[in-house]
């Protein structure tokens, strides 16, 4: 347990399985530079030796209808409901369209309820000319609502498709990029794991 991580309360046995993130990539569209911006970031994710489930919502068969509350849930539904029931945070990669996020994220959103609920969210925003700020304020505002808990951290990159570096990685070295991805992780994980053990405590009632 690193020192941001809480300790246990008295009668909680903290659990000692490695937080789980699940990593949500919300660009469909074609040419989309959303993976680029995803894999950079996983790979800090690993760095902190956290499990990582990269959710690519090009590839998950979301329908963009929503069922009644008596019908059926599809079976893309249901196998990504057991993938977020089992993350302990979130990240949402996300490009800015029209100031705001994609209609993709949106219906990965409204699909779900008690998965979002009482886990840490951060968001990791894209621009061409903008850092995606807009985006991420308005997802903050919608998870909020579905009783996740966005933390007051975020990655803004603007101008993502001018960082690549010389020899084609992306993003060029930027230490100030870095810092910020070092103080949203550390934040992420002092929360994923406060609420988890919240959780153990007490199951959340939304």
């Amino acid at each position: 347990m690193s020192a941001l991580s809480p300790a246990p309360a008295a009668g909680v046995v903290a659990s000692t399985e490695p937080l789980r993130v699940a990593l949500i990539i919300g660009s469909t569209r074609s040419g989309r530079f959303g993976p680029t911006v995803a894999d950079w970031f996983a790979r800090w994710v690993r760095r902190r030796g956290l499990e990582l489930d990269c959710v690519d919502l090009a590839t998950t068969g979301l329908p963009d209808r929503l069922t009644d509350h008596d019908e059926p849930l599809p079976s893309a539904v249901r196998e990504l409901s057991e993938r977020l029931i089992a993350a302990d945070a979130f990240v949402i990669v996300t490009p800015e369209y029209n100031r705001s996020f994609p209609a993709a994220v949106k219906n990965a959103v409204d699909w779900f309820d008690i998965e979002w609920a009482a886990k840490p969210v951060t968001v990791v925003s894209y621009g061409r000319d903008t850092d995606g700020a807009n985006a991420a304020t308005q997802l903050r505002q919608v998870l909020a609502e579905l009783n996740a808990v966005p933390i007051r951290r975020t990655v803004a990159i603007t101008r993502a498709w001018q960082r690549f570096a010389p020899d084609g990685s992306w993003p060029r070295r930027d230490a100030e990029l870095d810092d910020t991805v070092n103080r949203v992780l550390d934040q992420l994980t002092w929360w994923a794991h406060s609420l988890r053990e919240a959780r153990a405590r007490s199951p959340f009632v939304p």
